[in-house]
């Protein structure tokens, strides 16, 4: 086929493509009782493209919709993660100032209970390799700290300053082996000495010379009992958490785990003895000098 040909066919398939939408609309548009055969045959033709036409059009509009939706449900869901990861990092620092202030209180009101005399100290280092011991900084400066003075803090027993050099202390902690501190059970009355063990991987101690006779049980609290020149009465110091009674013997195997929680230790108060009785009454056990 010549150029020109060709050139004439794709003009009119051109100008009919271009007349075919405007007829199609012009039959769609006509009052029905007006149409011609011309209209009608249009009307025929086009009602299978149309319906192809619309059914591709809602479902593109339904997939742009969806995509949209989706997009939208993205941008919600990442707001909202990142506003539950800023409320869940409120909520760790308010329940830590919350335990903070819990413990400051009760270290306030501990110290009102002991009196003027009692020391607050900060705890900058702790040595639990060989010898259990704990340095403290006290918060005010004093030259009357002498070696023996109980430590404390909230939760019970800490352990004896074992040496003083200004506002510096070294703090033997009631886990050590050499320290003995005299106890009741806070439910039966029977007596004892906790000591720390010599286990350094665990925080842990044993009650001696509590007599096989005595009645003591798997969670029962141990206090100071007051006796020698050290501790005061009622001062928390260990939980029984195993008795091994053999049958023979005077005395029963108890163990026991701290009240304290020398792992998180950092605030201490430091306070004279609790008297000066020269003559105290001897521990259970020991003989009398």
């Amino acid at each position: 086929m010549s150029t020109p040909l060709r050139r004439g066919r794709d003009i009119v398939v051109v100008i009919l493509l271009l007349a075919l939408p405007f007829f199609v609309l012009r039959a769609n548009v006509r009052d029905p009782r007006k149409l011609n055969a011309l209209d009608r045959l249009i009307l025929r033709a086009s009602a299978p493209l149309q319906y192809v036409g619309a059914l591709l059009g809602r479902g593109i509009s339904s997939l742009v919709g969806s995509y949209v939706y989706l997009v939208d449900v993205k941008q919600d869901n990442e707001r909202l993660q990142h506003e539950n990861a800023v409320l869940r990092e409120k909520a760790r620092k308010l329940e830590g100032l919350e335990a903070q202030n819990r413990r400051l209180r009760e270290k306030l009101g501990l110290k009102e209970q002991l009196g003027p005399e009692a020391l607050t100290a900060q705890v900058i280092a702790k040595d639990g390799t060989e010898f259990h011991v704990a340095r403290i900084f006290l918060d005010r400066p004093s030259s009357e700290v002498k070696p023996g003075w109980p430590v404390l803090n909230e939760e019970g027993v800490v352990g004896v300053v074992l040496r003083a050099e200004g506002p510096n202390l070294e703090v033997q902690l009631a886990i050590d082996p050499q320290v003995a501190i005299d106890v009741v059970d806070d439910r039966t009355g029977a007596r004892g000495i906790v000591r720390g063990t010599t286990d350094v991987d665990k925080y842990s101690c044993r009650v001696e010379y509590m007599k096989r006779s005595d009645e003591v049980a798997v969670g029962d609290l141990l206090v100071t009992s007051g006796v020698g020149t050290r501790f005061a009465k009622n001062l928390r110091v260990a939980k029984i958490t195993k008795i091994v009674n053999r049958g023979f013997g005077e005395f029963q195997e108890v163990e026991a785990e701290p009240v304290v929680n020398f792992s998180q230790l950092e605030e201490v108060i430091v306070v004279p003895e609790a008297n000066a009785e020269k003559n105290a009454s001897p521990s259970p056990g020991e003989p009398k000098k």
